[in-house]
């Protein structure tokens, strides 16, 4: 059998992937010498909380490789295969803990997936490597599969400024626009698992009807779309682009996830953001 291992970054809530028997390790925040897992210790509300009363931006670590060695052991013990799909290297440290942890045990049954992306998509990845895992796929087909549907992922958010990308080291290749937010509202993706401008525009406005056209464009008719909207501290925006992108697509119940803090961390509240995955070709 093969498990499937998580963590909080893909956004999923937590009793949906309790429900679905994918283990799941915390991320770390930091406030000065305060340090809270984002599973128990902290929700996103409860973050939000304190990063308003905070003078100073807090911090983020990934799981320790510590904390995957039981996961290993108890999965090694029953027979059974891990795979753990992680967010992207470039903007996490959690691929690398993952294969630490992995290090201690002299085994092939433990393989560990750079899912490139991060939130919703990332999400979508988990819960299709589940379901391809419960399907009775081989470990080699599950990853051919997570490669090829990670490759196809469109994925723009957008955020009230860079701020907290640029001072929390995130901000890749987006760095070029810092400086010039008073003229334009940035559209940022992911490129190659680091953070990229898409685009840039005048208002708020312009900047999520591009981004609902695009998202709407790569969901026509295709049934694979996996699209997801995320969003934090940005309800309203959340409501209409959902209404929006249901009206463009025809895709009813499209899944609604508010980000873990450790993504709030690097992105700040206000954040907006879509993803979905293109038809093959």
């Amino acid at each position: 059998m093969i498990k499937i291992i998580a963590d909080t970054t893909c956004g999923l809530p937590l009793d949906i992937l309790k429900q679905a028997g994918i283990e799941t390790l915390p991320q770390f925040i930091t406030f000065g010498t305060e340090t809270f897992r984002d599973d128990t210790e902290m929700n996103t509300e409860s973050f939000l909380e304190k990063l308003r009363a905070s003078k100073t931006l807090p911090g983020t670590a990934a799981p320790p490789p510590a904390l995957y060695t039981p996961i290993y052991e108890q999965i090694l013990a029953a027979g059974d295969t891990a795979l753990v799909i992680t967010p992207s290297a470039k903007v996490s440290g959690t691929f690398r803990s993952a294969t630490v942890g992995a290090g201690e045990f002299q085994t092939d049954r433990i393989h560990i997936i750079d899912s490139n992306t991060v939130a919703g998509g990332l999400g979508s990845l988990v819960l299709a490597a589940k379901k391809w895992a419960d399907a009775g796929l081989t470990i080699e087909e599950i990853k051919e599969n997570l490669e090829d549907m990670s490759s196809r992922e469109r994925l723009f958010f957008l955020v009230p400024t860079l701020e907290y990308l640029h001072k929390g080291g995130r901000i890749g290749g987006a760095s070029k626009l810092f400086g010039t937010l008073l003229q334009i509202v940035p559209i940022l993706t992911v490129k190659e698992g680091q953070v990229e401008p898409f685009d840039k525009v005048r208002t708020v406005k312009q900047a999520v009807r591009t981004i609902v056209d695009l998202t709407a464009e790569y969901c026509k008719d295709n049934p694979e779309a996996h699209l997801t909207v995320s969003q934090c501290d940005s309800e309203p925006l959340l409501t209409q682009v959902t209404q929006e992108l249901t009206a463009a697509t025809g895709i009813q119940n499209i899944p609604k996830y508010t980000v873990p803090p450790a993504i709030v961390v690097h992105a700040g509240p206000g954040l907006i953001e879509t993803s979905c995955f293109i038809a093959r070709s």
